[in-house]
C-alpha cells in the first residue's frame, strides 16, 4: 500500500531529510586511511542524538530469521562490498572507496540516504564509478514527476548506467520510505518505461541506483548482511529521499 505524506508528515520527513545530511557531512570530514568503520559507526550515534533523532537501521531485523538484527548505526560497505556492510574493525585505505548509507527517525518519520566517498586518492577507474553512479541518481530522480511511473525513474538510472558500460543490481530497489524504512512502492534498477505504479504528489521514495563496474551478480557475505560483487569489482551507491509533488520532485536529504 502506497502512503501519501501530508504537508506537515513532510516537513517532519524534511527535517529527518535536513539530519542525514548533516550526518553525511560530519562522515565525510572523518573518512581518510587509518580510520576504522567502526570509528565512523560512532560518529554516526554522536550525530544522531546530538539532533534528537535515532537509525532506523540499528536492529533492523534480518530476512534470514535466524542471524542477528543489524548492529550499526549505519552501513559501511568497502570496494567491492555495495550495501548493508557492518561497521567494525576495518582500517581505511588508501585508494580504497567507501558506501556510507545512513537514516534517521525524527519524531517517528524518516529519511535515508547514502553516499560513496574516496578514500584518499582514489584510480581514475572508481572516480568514473562514482561520477556515473551519482549521474544515474539524478538521472532517476528527474524522471519522478507525476503522472509519470516507477518504471520511468527505473528506465532512466538503467540506461544512464549502461550506456556508460557499468551494470546495475538485480536483487535490490530503491523504495518508498516514511514511518518505515521500507515502504511501497518498490522501484527496480532495471525496469521499462509506463510500467509500475504511477507517480503521485506525496509519495516519498529513497532512490538509489547501485552500480557495479563488473557483471551484475552479487553474493551475501558469512556475516549474513554485507552484499558484494560476486566477481570482487568495484561498486557505488548514491541514494536521496524524495517527494513526488506537482512539479519538479523535492530532494528531502540534502542541506
Amino acid at each position: 500500500m502506497i502512503v501519501l505524506k501530508s504537508t506537515r508528515e513532510l516537513a517532519l520527513m524534511r527535517e529527518a531529510g535536513r539530519i542525514v545530511a548533516t550526518l553525511l557531512q560530519e562522515l565525510k570530514a572523518q573518512v581518510r586511511p587509518g580510520v576504522t568503520t567502526g570509528e565512523l559507526d560512532r560518529v554516526a550515534a554522536r550525530v544522531l542524538k546530538q539532533h534528537g533523532a535515532t537509525s532506523p537501521f540499528y536492529n533492523y531485523p534480518n530476512h534470514v530469521r535466524s542471524q542477528r538484527p543489524f548492529p550499526g548505526m549505519i552501513c559501511t560497505s568497502v570496494n567491492e562490498e555495495l550495501v548493508h556492510g557492518i561497521p567494525g574493525k576495518r582500517a581505511l585505505r588508501e585508494g580504497d572507496i567507501i558506501k556510507i548509507d545512513c537514516g534517521a527517525t525524527f519524531k517517528g518519520w524518516i529519511a535515508d540516504s547514502a553516499w560513496t566517498f574516496p578514500v584518499g586518492q582514489i584510480s581514475p577507474e572508481a572516480q568514473r564509478l562514482l561520477e556515473v553512479t551519482e549521474g544515474a541518481l539524478y538521472a532517476s530522480i528527474a524522471a519522478a514527476r507525476p503522472n509519470n511511473r516507477t518504471g520511468d525513474m527505473s528506465a532512466a538510472l538503467q540506461q544512464f548506467v549502461e550506456e556508460r558500460d557499468f551494470n546495475v543490481v538485480r536483487e535490490y530497489t530503491s523504495h518508498g520510505v516514511g514511518r518505515h524504512l521500507h515502504e511501497d512502492p518498490q522501484v527496480p534498477n532495471v525496469g521499462a518505461p509506463g510500467r509500475g505504479a504511477k507517480l503521485r504528489p506525496g509519495m516519498t521514495i529513497a532512490v538509489e541506483p547501485m552500480v557495479l563496474a563488473g557483471n551484475y551478480k552479487t553474493r551475501v557475505l558469512s556475516d549474513q548482511w554485507t552484499v558484494a560483487a560476486k566477481d570482487g569489482k568495484l561498486t557505488a551507491h548514491f541514494e536521496h529521499t524524495i517527494a513526488i509533488t506537482d512539479g519538479e520532485p523535492d530532494i528531502l536529504t540534502r542541506l
